[in-house]
């Protein structure tokens, strides 16, 4: 990477400028990042603390819907309003979402928190992405870019251990251990707050619109209660009567979306003539299919490693570091590659190619494969996803206009979030579908087995639900730990056999967006910065010669 400049051109922020401000936009990024996997590690203590096990998801659901359904509109008022006071907006609703969530006393009072919170969690990570946009030309960005993967990389690592950590604490400086997961994003918000505040000064010309409040409620009435059946559907059932209402409601609210966002034209929260430029639109749809496969293979490794394995949260989160690296590497690799060849649609190709391959990998994994094996894939997995998430981004940022910037930046961060939660709610349904019966077909492999006999007889307690197999609770699988590795084995195979079809499902998903990506057309990447870009128009236009509209 250059060296820092002192001075940069008109139009042009100077090498430690653009650190300094990315300084403040990691720190954002960070609360959004640690947030998660901190309370994937602390949410079963947090529900016993609070005595709301049983409604736990809800306050993981809150915070989906606020956060997804916040994203594009954060996008779109960037661009009328300005990144600046969006960003602050976005940090500010999630420290007080954080405070409040420390204060919490039930799991509904927790749910409504996270609310809030996933208000300012909806803007930290795609406005980053859209002030990056504005400060860097397409052909340097990757290589900045290369600084928040490492972000979203000590989050993954550091997450659990933070949570395992003040989650296992009954008191520390007189506040009840648990609490920390929260008011440990109170510093942190702030020196970003302060940061942003004071260093983030991009030029912004206002666009002269009105906002799209009916698209936002029309979205809202859409996604909701889909969010909803994604995450409560495998405990109501698919086509219980809840079920068939919701995708009732969610459908006259999408139909309803559309139809305001023709109306609205280029005011429109997400405007539909950006889904008449190829490359925004198969990107977007990538996006979507990527996120299907992403979030399936990130939440069955975790219950591989920690079920099958029997690592604990903690572990787990340690023994993904190998996936982190090639994140990481790809990511970084591929950055400096661009910066310097402007090629890019190579590496979607090649990223979705390994993705798949890594999940059809996974589907091999069983009880007794080396965790070195595992742990190899997890670095080509890596690999596939630091070499195609911040590519497509960037192939979208060059594609669209500079005046929507925001809401295009915003559009990849909110297909990828809506195909993850897709995603989970699919694989989750079909692990938990077939794993009965798999665990069945493995206590019946061993009914003779004179071993297995003569472990349950010295167990006796375990006879009535472990004999058939139909009698085990899935909902709790500490046992697993304490009984017998004899008796436990053909619940660990039947369940590693589950993870396999989940891994398998997933491995032709990714398939199809690597047959999509072929088509990603290669436009050349511009040497100029979204503010270069917005300047140039406005010279032309006081000029008297504005460039005529682009054809779309």
């Amino acid at each position: 990477m250059s060296a820092p400049v002192s001075e940069a051109p008109p139009g042009q922020l100077s090498h430690r400028q653009i650190l300094t401000v990315m300084s403040g936009l990691m720190l954002g990024m960070l609360l959004a990042a640690l947030d998660q996997t901190i309370m994937a590690s602390a949410m079963k203590t947090i529900a016993d603390q609070l005595n709301g096990q049983t409604i736990q998801a809800w306050a993981t659901t809150a915070y989906l819907i606020t956060a997804t359904i916040s994203t594009p509109l954060y996008g779109k008022l960037s661009d009328i309003f300005g990144r600046k006071p969006m960003y602050l907006t976005a940090i500010t609703f999630f420290l007080l979402g954080s405070v409040l969530s420390g204060l919490a006393n039930s799991m509904y009072e927790l749910a409504a928190y996270r609310a809030v919170q996933g208000l300012g969690a909806g803007g930290l990570m795609s406005l980053a992405l859209a002030i990056i946009a504005d400060m860097v030309p397409p052909r340097e960005r990757s290589k900045y870019q290369g600084y928040f993967m490492a972000v979203w990389g000590l989050s993954s690592v550091a997450g659990p251990v933070v949570g395992g950590f003040f989650a296992g604490l009954d008191e520390f400086a007189g506040i009840e251990g648990w609490r920390w997961v929260f008011l440990l994003n109170l510093p942190i918000a702030l020196v970003a707050l302060v940061v942003v505040a004071r260093y983030l000064n991009v030029p912004h010309r206002r666009i002269p619109q009105k906002v799209d409040y009916w698209g936002a409620i029309a979205l809202t009435v859409g996604l909701v209660p889909l969010l909803i059946i994604a995450e409560q559907g495998r405990t109501w059932g698919w086509d219980s009567a809840r079920a068939i209402a919701m995708y009732a409601i969610g459908a006259v609210g999408l139909a309803a979306f559309l139809s305001i966002e023709r109306r609205m034209g280029d005011a429109a929260l997400l405007p539909l003539r950006l889904f008449r430029r190829p490359v925004f639109a198969l990107a977007n749809f990538v996006n979507f299919i990527m996120g299907i496969g992403m979030f399936g293979m990130l939440m069955s490794l975790p219950l591989y490693l920690q079920i099958v394995k029997g690592a604990s949260p903690t572990e787990s989160g340690l023994m993904t570091l190998p996936l982190t690296f090639g994140i990481l590497a790809a990511a970084i690799g591929s950055g400096q590659l661009i910066s310097r060849t402007g090629r890019y649609r190579i590496y979607p190709i090649i990223g979705l190619g390994a993705i798949s391959a890594s999940l059809f990998l996974f589907a091999q994994v069983g009880v007794d494969t080396p965790l070195w094996a595992t742990m190899l894939v997890m670095v080509l997995a890596g690999i596939g996803l630091g070499l195609c998430m911040q590519t497509l981004i960037l192939a979208i940022q060059n594609d669209v206009p500079v005046k929507d910037m925001g809401v295009a930046t915003s559009s990849a961060t909110f297909f990828r979030s809506i195909g993850g939660t897709v995603g989970t709610a699919v694989f989750l349904s079909i692990l938990f579908t077939v794993v009965g019966d798999r665990i069945t077909d493995a206590f019946g492999s061993v009914r003779t087995d004179p071993a297995f006999l003569a472990a349950l007889q010295q167990n006796p307690q375990f006879a009535g639900s472990l004999q058939g197999g139909g009698g085990i609770d899935l909902n709790n699988t500490a046992f697993l730990n304490e009984i017998d590795p004899v008796l436990a084995r053909p619940i660990l195979t039947g369940f590693s056999s589950s993870l396999d079809t989940v891994f398998l499902v997933g491995g032709f998903v990714v398939l199809v967006a690597f047959a999509l990506i072929w088509f990603l057309k290669e436009s050349p990447l511009s040497d100029k910065s979204g503010i270069e870009r917005a300047a140039d128009e406005e010279a032309a236009a006081a000029a008297g010669h504005a460039p005529a509209p682009v054809s779309i």
